[in-house]
C-alpha cells in the first residue's frame, strides 16, 4: 500500500487548512516541502546550524542538529509536524545552511543568530536589557570600585551578574560604607587638594589626599573582595577583632567607626530576601505555565548572597514542550552572560548534557547542571517555584488589564480593533541646539525597548518643531516602505500619538500624504489650555475634532504614561548628544588627528585656537606630531 502522506491532494487540504490571518494569501505548503527537500540533495549528515527564509528572505526560524540530514527531513514529513511548524513549512521558500564541528558549537552558534534574527518561530528571551556588574578595576595603584555594563575591556575583577541597577547599586552603597572603597574617576582623583563630601560621611577613605598610605588602601581591597566572594563572616571576624582592640587601646574614635562598618555588614547579612546560605555560587531558575504563558524566575547567588532575581517571560511559546523552552532561554541568557559554576534547574532537561557541554564550552571552565532534591539548595528551589508562579499570575493579571486598556483605546479613536503596535513622537532640545526626535513604541505586552528609535535632526531648521516633526517622520515611513512594502512584518503601527497640538499633527499628515500612505491612524496629544497640568489633555484627530477624557480615566492614565515615556526616551537621547557636543573639539575634524595626536597639540598650544593659528614650523615642534601630520592640519586650517 503507498504511502500518501505526501501526495498532492493532501498538500491542497493543509492549504486549505492555513489561511493567513486577516484574509491574506493561502500559503503554498507545497511549496515549501518542495524548497526544503531541494536543499536535502546536497546536505551532510553533520553537526550544524540550519536558518528557514519566506519569500523575502527573513528569517523564519533557526535550528540546530546533530545531523542535519536528518533533522531537516523531518520538516517535508507534515503530517508529523505540529500546526505551529506545519504553518512555517508552509512559509518555508530557502534555507541558510551552516556546519559545525560538533553539537555544542551548533548550540552556541544557534543562539547567536536566535539574538540576532529574532524569528518568529523560534522561542525569544524577551529582554534586551544587559545585566549589570560591579568592577573593581586594577589598573591603578588605588582601585576604584564601579558598576559596569557591556564588554569587559577594562583590567580588574568583575562581579556579577546583578538582576538590576537596584540591586548592584544597593551592594555599591554597602561597598563604600563597609571598605570605604573610592568611586570617582581617575581624573577626578588627580584633581582633588582636600577630601571630598564622601570621606566626610564615612564612605570613603580619601585616598586622593593620603589620608590612607598604599598599603592600608590594599588591605581595604583584600577585604572587599572576600565580601564579593563570599566570605563575608570572615570579614565580620577581622573587623570585630579590630574593633576590640581600637577600644582597648582607649581609641573610642576608631572604635566607632568600625562598629558602625559592623553594624552595615550585619545589616546586609540580614537583608537578604533569599536565605542562600551554604549554595555558593549559583543561578537557579524555576518554570512556570499557565494559560499558553510561560513565566521563568531567575535568582543569582554569589558566595551565598543574593544578588538579585528577574522574571522571564519569553516570547512565542505556544504549543512548545517546557523543556525546550528552559533550554532555549537558558542557552539565549547564556549569549552575554557568564555562567556560575553550578545552575539549578526545577526539571531535567533532554538536552542537559549536550547544554552543560557547550556552557562548560564558552565560559572556559565547568559548568553544571543539577536538580535538587535535599537540603537548603532543595528549599532554594522552591522558593524559586513559588515565585515563579506568583509573577506568572502578575503577568496575567497586567495583561488582562492592558487588553482593556488597549480596546479602549480601539474605541476612543474608532479603530478597527485594538493596536497591536503604537508608536508615539516626541522632539527635545534646547533654542534648537543638539535637537534629536525620539520614537517609543508600546504593545499589549507593554513598552518594546528594543524598538525604540532616535532621530539625530539633520535637515530642519533646529527651531521650527514642524519641521524637525517632518523630517522625523519622512526618515520613519520612508524606511518602513523600503523595509516592508506588504506590511507583513509588524513594524508598520497601528496607531500614532505625536507630542503636539493641531500644529504638529497637520505637518506629519501632510508628509504621510506626500508619500501615499493615508490609513495610519495620527492622533496629537496636547496639554490643553491648563498648560501642564496633569488630565486636561486634549487629543487632537485627523479629521479635526478633539476630545478630552475625565481626569480619572484608566485610558487616560494609560495615554499619559505612553507620552511620559516618549518625554523620558527623548530627553535623554537629547542630553547624551549635548553632553558628546560639549566635550568636542575643533581637532576632531582635522583628518588625520587621533586621540593621542590631539592631546599632544592640546598640551603644547594650550588651546584649539593657538593649534589653528600656529604656522607650519611651530606645529612641526609639538611633541608627538610628525612633518606629515603637521602639514595636514596646517592645510586644514589654511587651505583657503
Amino acid at each position: 500500500m503507498s504511502d500518501d502522506r505526501n501526495s498532492p491532494n493532501r498538500f491542497n487540504e493543509e492549504k486549505a487548512a492555513y489561511a493567513v490571518r486577516g484574509g491574506g494569501d493561502v500559503p503554498d505548503l507545497a511549496a515549501g516541502v518542495a524548497a526544503i527537500r531541494n536543499v536535502l540533495k546536497t546536505l551532510p549528515a553533520r553537526p550544524g546550524v540550519y536558518r528557514m527564509h519566506d519569500a523575502r528572505g527573513d528569517v523564519l526560524y533557526v535550528g540546530k542538529a546533530r545531523a542535519l540530514k536528518n533533522r531537516v527531513t523531518n520538516y517535508t514529513q507534515v503530517d508529523r509536524l505540529p500546526k505551529r511548524l506545519q504553518r512555517m513549512v508552509a512559509q518555508t521558500r530557502s534555507m541558510t545552511i551552516v556546519t559545525t564541528n560538533n553539537e555544542a558549537e551548533a548550540l552556541l552558534l544557534e543562539a547567536q543568530l536566535i539574538k540576532r534574527f529574532r524569528p518568529a518561530y523560534n522561542v525569544l528571551l524577551r529582554d534586551d536589557k544587559s545585566f549589570p556588574f560591579i568592577l573593581l578595576r586594577a589598573d591603578h595603584d588605588f582601585p576604584r570600585v564601579q558598576k559596569h555594563r557591556g564588554a569587559r575591556r577594562a583590567k580588574g575583577n568583575y562581579y556579577g551578574p546583578f538582576a538590576s541597577a537596584g540591586s548592584v547599586n544597593n551592594t555599591l552603597n554597602a561597598l563604600q560604607k563597609l571598605f570605604l572603597l573610592r568611586s570617582c574617576t581617575d581624573s577626578f582623583f588627580r584633581m582633588r587638594d582636600r577630601p571630598c563630601l564622601l570621606y566626610q560621611i564615612k564612605r570613603c577613605s580619601a585616598p586622593c589626599v593620603g589620608r590612607i598610605d598604599q598599603a592600608g588602601y590594599a588591605e581595604l581591597v583584600g577585604d572587599a573582595k572576600d565580601f564579593l566572594g563570599g566570605k563575608s563572616t570572615k570579614v565580620q571576624t577581622k573587623l570585630g577583632a579590630q574593633m576590640e582592640a581600637a577600644a582597648a587601646n582607649m581609641d573610642f574614635e576608631l572604635a566607632a567607626v568600625l562598629r558602625d562598618r559592623l553594624k552595615a555588614l550585619t545589616f546586609i547579612q540580614g537583608s537578604q530576601a533569599i536565605n542562600a546560605e551554604g549554595v555558593g555560587d549559583a543561578d537557579v531558575f524555576a518554570l512556570a505555565c499557565k494559560d499558553g504563558t510561560m513565566g521563568i524566575q531567575a535568582f543569582f547567588i554569589r558566595g551565598g548572597q543574593n544578588w538579585g532575581h528577574r522574571s522571564f517571560f519569553p516570547a512565542h511559546t505556544a504549543d512548545v514542550p517546557e523543556d525546550e523552552v528552559m533550554t532555549q532561554f537558558l542557552t539565549q541568557f547564556y549569549e552575554e552572560v557568564p555562567p556560575a559554576r553550578t545552575i539549578l534547574l526545577d526539571r531535567d532537561l533532554a538536552e542537559g548534557a549536550l547544554l552543560t557541554e557547550a556552557l562548560g564550552e564558552r565560559a572556559g571552565y565547568k559548568v553544571a547542571l543539577s536538580v535538587p532534591q535535599r537540603g537548603d539548595r532543595r528549599r532554594l528551589m522552591e522558593q524559586a517555584k513559588r515565585n515563579a508562579v506568583e509573577a506568572l499570575d502578575r503577568r496575567l493579571a497586567e495583561s488582562t488589564t492592558q487588553a482593556k486598556l488597549l480596546r479602549e483605546v480601539a474605541e476612543l479613536f474608532e479603530l478597527a480593533e485594538p493596536p497591536d503596535r503604537i508608536e508615539i513622537y516626541d522632539n527635545s532640545h534646547i533654542q534648537g541646539s543638539a535637537a534629536v526626535g525620539a520614537m517609543v513604541v508600546a504593545g499589549p505586552e507593554g513598552f518594546r525597548k528594543g524598538q525604540y528609535r532616535k532621530f539625530n535632526i539633520r535637515q530642519a531648521a533646529t527651531d521650527d518643531d514642524f519641521g524637525m516633526m517632518r523630517e522625523v517622520f519622512s526618515r520613519r515611513f520612508a524606511r518602513a516602505q523600503a523595509e516592508d512594502p506588504d506590511r507583513d512584518a509588524g513594524d508598520w503601527p497601528d496607531l500614532v500619538l505625536i507630542d503636539g497640538g493641531r500644529g504638529q499633527l497637520n505637518a506629519v499628515k501632510g508628509v504621510l500624504e506626500e508619500m501615499g500612505i493615508e490609513d495610519v491612524c495620527l492622533v496629537g496629544v496636547a496639554k490643553g489650555p491648563d498648560h501642564g497640568r496633569e488630565g486636561h489633555e486634549v487629543f487632537h484627530l485627523m479629521d479635526g475634532r478633539e476630545l478630552t477624557l475625565p481626569v480619572n480615566a484608566p485610558v487616560l492614565f494609560y495615554l499619559q504614561r505612553l507620552r511620559d515615556e516618549v518625554h523620558r526616551f527623548a530627553i535623554g537621547a537629547h542630553r547624551a548628544k549635548r553632553a558628546k557636543a560639549i566635550g568636542a573639539s575643533p581637532l576632531d575634524e582635522v583628518p588625520g588627528i587621533g586621540p593621542a595626536r590631539k592631546k599632544a597639540l592640546l598640551m603644547h598650544f594650550g588651546t584649539a585656537r593657538s593649534v589653528r593659528g600656529a604656522s607650519l614650523e611651530d606645529l612641526q615642534k609639538a611633541p608627538g606630531v610628525s612633518a606629515m601630520v603637521a602639514q595636514q592640519v596646517y592645510d586644514f586650517y589654511h587651505s583657503r
